[in-house]
């Protein structure tokens, strides 16, 4: 089993996510702080390096626009300058409490604007969440899960011959979920050769789209199971999806926050921990080494899946979203959905769905998790801030990794899951 690792490693990256890094440009806004960790102390004074290049050239007498700002908040300093000799220096400043400082620069060229950001880190390691954890927050996943489990789990498994290869079977599975004839559906990938196998459970970041599976992983001695959260078959065509995300999925990331048990997310979450569930219902599986993994909401609910699920054996998390959700009505950064971004709504409205947020949040999950983790994200990503991602990773008391990447906004390097799985490798080893 673990003889074909490497190999799995190098198929991983194929079909893990369609998020992707930024590509290059013609013309490139680089932008770095002087501290080579991106790191300072509160109190130090951040200066952020600029070079605007074409060709890989340095350009001269280009018009740059920049912005400084703390994470994603309105911008404190504009300024407007010409590059002479394609390099410059721009004075950040500060911050007083532990947080993120943003330099965002602009550079026009025959009519299109180039944009490049960087962001320094003021000891945020020490950033405390803003997130509240009710009293009954432990009463009411309980309940929740006891009553979801009165449920057969009625799994099916429908062979897909077309996605199956010598090695590998490839089905689409629905099971049993939140209420009677409800269901989740995924695809599931089994090595066809007899034997125990661990486990890998793929929590999906947002969207509406069908599934492939993932055939590398069960070729190299892993189930796989890729789990869709929204009730529908995985296998349809795109423009089902595509019609769902317009109609009746519209912004379902926004639905129900006025009750709490009115929230997408509890079906989702519960949905979850019934997948862990499959897994643990199939004799292939060696009953112990089960990890789930994802990205953005995949990595909340990789988190949300290891806090609830004791079974669960390693967590990794990659620029988890849905973390301090409340931040913003602090003053500071909120994790996507960034559910209080429409300022109109009445104070009484964002009161109760504050208090419903605590029960959803996933720094209150992470205060829970006991299962190690893994977990990666960068200083530049402005859909799952890092402000909220140190939040939730700060309060973990578990054994917990982290590989920092700067540079990264709302994607991640091959090295970063490529040293998840080492991480991984490393855990069922113990």
């Amino acid at each position: 089993m673990k003889s074909g690792i490497n190999i799995f490693i190098l198929f991983l990256f194929s079909s893990l996510f369609s998020i992707a890094q930024l590509p290059e440009q013609l013309v490139m806004v680089q932008i770095a702080p002087e501290n080579p960790g991106w790191n300072y102390k509160t109190g130090e004074k951040v200066k952020f390096n600029v070079q605007v290049t074409k060709n890989r050239l340095p350009m001269e007498n280009v018009q740059l626009r920049y912005e400084l700002s703390y994470d994603m908040m309105p911008a404190f300093k504009k300024d407007t300058v010409v590059l002479k000799d394609g390099k410059m220096q721009i004075n950040g400043g500060t911050m007083k409490v532990p947080g993120f400082l943003r330099c965002m620069v602009y550079a026009s060229l025959d009519g299109k604007e180039y944009e490049g950001r960087a962001t320094a880190g003021f000891e945020p390691e020490k950033i405390v969440p803003t997130a509240q954890m009710p009293a009954d927050f432990d009463q009411f996943w309980k309940n929740a899960i006891q009553y979801n489990a009165r449920l057969p789990l009625n799994l099916n498994m429908r062979l897909l011959p077309e996605r199956c290869t010598s090695k590998v079977n490839v089905y689409e599975i629905d099971f049993q979920n939140y209420h009677e004839g409800g269901k989740m559906y995924g695809i599931l990938c089994m090595p066809k050769k007899p034997g125990k196998y661990p486990a890998l459970l793929r929590v999906p970041g947002a969207g509406i789209r069908p599934y492939a599976g993932h055939v590398p992983g069960a070729e190299n001695g892993y189930i796989t199971l890729d789990l869709g959260i929204h009730g529908i078959p995985v296998t349809m065509e795109n423009y089902v999806y595509e019609n769902l995300g317009k109609g009746a999925l519209h912004n379902y990331q926004y639905i129900g926050w006025e009750n709490r048990d009115k929230v997408y997310y509890k079906r989702v979450y519960l949905g979850c921990v019934k997948a862990v569930d499959v897994i643990f219902s199939l004799p292939e599986f060696d009953g112990e080494n089960l990890v789930v993994q994802g990205g953005s909401q995949g990595g909340a609910l990789s988190i949300v899946t290891g806090a609830l699920d004791k079974r669960v054996k390693g967590v990794i998390a990659v620029f988890p979203a849905l973390c301090d959700l409340t931040g913003v009505l602090h003053g500071r950064a909120s994790g996507w959905p960034a559910i209080f971004s429409d300022t109109n709504e009445p104070a009484s409205l964002r009161e109760l769905k504050a208090k419903n947020t605590q029960y959803y949040d996933v720094v209150n999950f992470a205060r829970k998790l006991t299962t190690p983790a893994f977990f990666s994200f960068g200083y530049n990503d402005m859909v799952c801030p890092p402000t909220s991602m140190f939040s939730a990773y700060n309060v973990v008391t578990a054994p917990k990794t982290i590989m920092l990447v700067p540079e990264t906004a709302h994607y991640a390097f091959s090295e970063q899951w490529n040293n998840s799985w080492k991480w991984w490798v490393n855990l069922i080893k113990k």
